[in-house]
């Protein structure tokens, strides 16, 4: 199951960060904030995934 979360989180940054980068590259700030917001959830996600992983420790 961690794995699995683990795996959702990577994808959710790399979404976040092509939608950045578009955002960027065409001018359209909204995009831009959106790619912003997917990155920084998948960040949040995976740093919750590392926490559940140093209490199994």
């Amino acid at each position: 199951m961690a794995k699995d979360e683990k795996a959702k989180a990577k994808v959710e940054q790399a979404k976040g960060k092509v939608e950045e980068t578009a955002g960027r590259a065409v001018g359209n700030e909204g995009l831009t904030a959106k790619g912003h917001a997917k990155k920084a959830k998948g960040d949040v996600r995976q740093a919750k995934e590392k926490a559940k992983d140093a209490f199994k420790r």
